[in-house]
């Protein structure tokens, strides 16, 4: 692995979802500390860092601009090379994500942000069946408890399903320390 091909994808990391009623604080402050790392060993490998937002306007949901929300959550705001505005689950679809990867000859993408089942997962697969590498730095993705048919999965649930349907088909799975010590080892 090169760093400089390289890209860091913060998904949906947006004021928009501590607003929703499924938010849980302290799941979020489990999250904070990986996430915050993974962007500082990026910045310090010289790693781009791509933004990427969920809007759905009109929806008077919290991912209504209108709302006001569609903005870095706090402790976020990090300087990126780039931001793109989504309106479907996965990066790619409806922005201009894959020409500027490839303009740049980025051909691995670190995929984290919120939520670990939903955009992350979505822009893993996509990534992947387009030919990207994908590291897929489950600890640095946060997601919530869902509940379907009377019977509630755990944030610890959700994200050990996602490993299982992404390992060695999608992405491969890394955690925030391997990954940093894997971009700080010099490379022959």
């Amino acid at each position: 692995m090169t760093v400089s091909s390289t890209a860091l994808l913060l998904i949906d990391v947006q004021a928009s979802f501590p607003a929703k009623e499924y938010w849980v604080e302290s799941l979020a402050d489990q999250w904070r500390p990986r996430q915050r790392a993974l962007l500082e060993a990026a910045k310090a490998q010289g790693i781009p860092l791509v933004r990427i937002f969920h809007e759905a306007p009109g929806s008077d949901t919290p991912f209504d601009p209108a709302q006001g929300l569609i903005r870095p959550l706090e402790g976020f705001a990090d300087s990126a090379d780039v931001t793109f505005n989504k309106r479907v689950h996965n990066a790619f679809s409806d922005t201009g994500l894959q020409a500027w990867l490839d303009a740049r000859g980025i051909t691995r993408l670190t995929i984290s942000g919120i939520r670990t089942e939903q955009c992350c997962e979505t822009t893993a697969r996509v990534g992947s069946d387009l030919g990207y590498q994908v590291d897929f730095v489950s600890d640095a993705t946060l997601t919530f408890p869902m509940t379907r048919h009377g019977v509630t999965w755990s944030a610890d649930q959700i994200k050990a399903r996602t490993e299982l349907v992404l390992e060695g088909r999608f992405a491969r799975i890394i955690d925030t320390h391997t990954l940093i010590n894997d971009w700080q080892t010099p490379r022959e």
